[in-house]
């Protein structure tokens, strides 16, 4: 299964985003953001690319400020917004 990565700068939008994410029935990882993505907040979310759009959707309607949206591939990470 393929997966995507919010990261955030600050904690407080990252568990913001959880909130809203976890109310929209959206299977979500709260992890530790990883080394090779440069953000100021050390949380991330992980989550199905099969949520992508509805996930963009709710972090666009309810402004939640991120740092970068990733895919997770064999080598890493590559930012796609």
């Amino acid at each position: 299964m393929d997966f995507f990565l919010l990261a955030f700068d600050s904690t407080q939008q990252a568990l913001r985003a959880e909130m809203l994410l976890e109310y929209a029935d959206i299977e979500i990882d709260l992890c530790p953001t990883p080394k090779e993505i440069t953000a100021g907040c050390a949380l991330s979310i992980e989550f199905p690319a099969a949520d992508l759009e509805t996930v963009r959707r709710i972090i666009e309607s309810e402004k939640v400020e991120i740092r970068g949206l990733f895919e997770r591939t064999q080598v890493g990470y590559e930012q796609i917004q």
